[in-house]
């Protein structure tokens, strides 16, 4: 992107700052719109989401390059996972003490959680698993459960899934 003052950086990305995640970063209508074209294919060619969004391939390119940099999108092969190995998936509901983002921090450092979230209500932290058969789960249960800050859990165990999908577009 080179030596850009911030004022430049945000006309050229349509950003204003780098978002941590979980936070609302501040898209242009055409940062929105290269995300929804990506969402409707995300192996679509920056020179057809430039004509698409009526930029230069170049700009799409910066853009994505900014958009990537702050973790507005992330560029991943989604997967069913009973095809690639992991036919135990299951949520867990988890109850903790009064470290909650800590514990969720903690929580979603093991490897198979593959979505952690800090929630209100009941449940305090929810989490999701991929695991290779029921020996695997139990053993990443026993992990969790063993996880400092984790007072309970409930293990809701995915029979068929249904329906996966990642194109909401952008508001």
């Amino acid at each position: 992107m080179g030596d850009h003052s911030p004022a430049q950086r945000e006309t050229e990305a349509g950003q204003t700052a780098p978002a941590a995640l979980g936070s609302t970063p501040s898209l242009d209508e055409k940062s929105k719109r290269i995300i929804e074209q990506l969402q409707q294919d995300g192996r679509r060619s920056y020179s057809a989401i430039a004509r698409a969004v009526g930029l230069s391939e170049a700009a799409v390119r910066q853009r994505m390059s900014r958009l990537l940099q702050d973790q507005v999108v992330q560029i991943v092969a989604v997967t069913n996972p009973l095809q690639v190995g992991f036919p135990r998936q299951a949520m867990v509901h988890v109850r903790t003490g009064s470290d909650l983002v800590g514990t969720a921090d903690r929580l979603a450092e093991i490897p198979e959680v593959d979505y952690c979230v800090v929630t209100s209500g009941w449940w305090d932290v929810i989490v999701e698993l991929v695991c290779e058969d029921d020996d695997h789960l139990l053993k990443v249960l026993t992990k969790i459960r063993q996880t400092e800050g984790v007072r309970e859990t409930e293990t809701l165990t995915y029979l068929s899934l249904r329906k996966q999908e990642y194109d909401w577009g952008t508001r």
